[in-house]
């Protein structure tokens, strides 16, 4: 979830954002939709948000207005910059804390439905952990720590098929299933390492194949993250597929910004053609005080990722107020309660 860390006293690792100054026919978009091309790729791209803080900031009291001062609900808010989707992380087991827990599947299913009724399309995240996994961090579960790798290909069968019908039973069906966060290094480690190639796939294709069998006409995103480092992002996936994997839509975390999204754009379109499925960038932010250069790093990537056939980009936490979330790279001002004008690059 993050490309630099720092880790704030409550355990939340945040990103520090970089500095600096096609899909071919049959690709899978949006839902199930299968594109023809670049015209239907940028014709159905989706802007998305991750909002998977939005039920504890409300519950601390927290509240949104928009750019005429009017309190309304984030996920209308939201809609006003054209954005149509918003991605939720779901954790094993997690603690009650508010930024570093919650997020069961069983809240994660109760906020999708509320996503649904408000009209926007849903990305189920997994994590496969109990709290924060990311670049250079992939703890399996408490609960799966001590299985072999036959337990826990047993425990990933029942765990994503267990969860995406909870998800169902609350009506909804995913527009997208993301089985890994930010994965480069593998998931549930030492099990299911990038350095155990095979066991990593296995465990991943068993989460993919339960996806299939609960929502078959949903595409599955594996998830890496710092696409600025293209050897990285390929050493996955070359693994990855050489033994087997599986997998629809590749999902990329970047938070360039200014001189940096050029060069990044470019290895996401290298990522796209190598591999033969689109990408879809699944997080991106910039820092809360510098909500222009954000904004307009915002519209070269999507501009840049509709041009080759890219399916989309979600903007991380927006609303993630950092007297909470010591997150620093939301998109709302905390003084005002505002939007900044980052968000601005969707429009």
């Amino acid at each position: 979830m993050s490309e630099k860390r720092q880790t704030s006293s409550g355990g939340l690792r945040r990103r520090s954002v970089l500095a600096g100054a096609a899909a071919g026919a049959g690709a899978l978009a949006a839902g199930a939709t299968v594109l023809g091309g670049q015209a239907d790729a940028a014709a159905t791209f989706v802007k998305g948000a991750d909002v998977s803080w939005l039920p504890q900031l409300e519950a601390n009291g927290y509240v949104w207005k928009d750019k005429n001062g009017v309190q309304r609900d984030l996920l209308s808010i939201l809609k006003d910059y054209g954005i149509t989707a918003v991605s939720l992380r779901t954790w094993v087991n997690p603690s009650s804390h508010p930024t570093n827990g919650h997020c069961s599947i069983e809240e994660t299913a109760q906020m999708a439905q509320r996503a649904k009724a408000a009209g926007l399309q849903v990305l189920i995240g997994f994590h496969f952990g109990d709290t924060w996994n990311s670049a250079g961090v992939q703890n399996p579960p408490a609960a799966w720590a001590g299985m072999t790798y036959a337990q826990m290909l047993k425990a990933m069968n029942d765990y994503v098929y267990h969860s995406l019908n909870v998800i169902k039973y609350y009506g909804v069906t995913p527009g997208w299933v993301k089985i890994g966060n930010e994965q480069n290094s593998g998931i549930c480690q030492p099990t299911g390492s990038l350095s155990k190639p095979a066991q990593m796939t296995g465990l991943l294709n068993a989460a993919y194949d339960m996806s299939k069998l609960v929502f078959p006409s949903t595409p599955v995103l594996v998830h890496l993250a710092q696409p600025q480092n293209l050897a990285g992002v390929q050493n996955f996936l070359n693994a990855y597929r050489s033994n087997g994997g599986r997998w629809d839509i590749t999902g990329l975390s970047s938070y360039g910004q200014g001189g940096n999204v050029p060069g990044i754009l470019a290895n996401m379109q290298t990522i796209q053609t190598t591999y033969g499925k689109p990408v879809m960038q699944v997080e991106y932010g910039g820092p809360v005080g510098k909500p222009t250069q954000v904004r307009d790093s915002l519209k070269a990537f999507v501009t840049g990722i509709k041009a080759f056939g890219g399916l989309g980009t979600f903007f991380w936490e927006p609303e993630g107020y950092p007297s909470l979330t010591a997150y620093n790279s939301s998109a709302w001002d905390e003084a005002s309660r505002r939007p900044t004008a980052a968000l601005d690059g969707f429009l």
